[in-house]
């Protein structure tokens, strides 16, 4: 019995890496769709790093998510944990800043 039970453990733990790992991923996407879409000058407004920079570090946290996250979930966790920080960087402290910048609405 004790035997079955580790390897439900086991299991288990590798769906949860894959699920925070396909979340990743998904944050990851959305920010840098969001990223692709605004105007450059909108970035210099908010005061924060360039167009350029952000879509790369989002591309990077995206790359990371998918090779070191799906390929291989348990090893690969803290890249995994990086893209999730970075993209939650984007989404909370930029995003958040565009919107104060258009008056707060949800089209821009």
């Amino acid at each position: 019995m004790p035997e079955f039970a580790a390897a439900f453990a086991f299991d288990v733990r590798a769906y949860v890496y894959l699920a925070i790992s396909l979340g990743s991923a998904l944050l990851s996407v959305i920010a840098l769709t969001h990223c692709a879409v605004q105007k450059p000058d909108a970035f210099n407004a908010v005061g924060t790093l360039s167009k350029g920079a952000w879509l790369g570090i989002l591309a990077v946290s995206l790359g990371l998510s998918l090779l070191f996250g799906l390929t291989s979930p348990g090893s690969g966790l803290i890249f995994t944990l990086v893209a999730i920080a970075a993209a939650l960087v984007y989404l909370l402290d930029v995003r958040t800043g565009f919107k104060d910048l258009h008056g707060g609405g949800s089209s821009y």
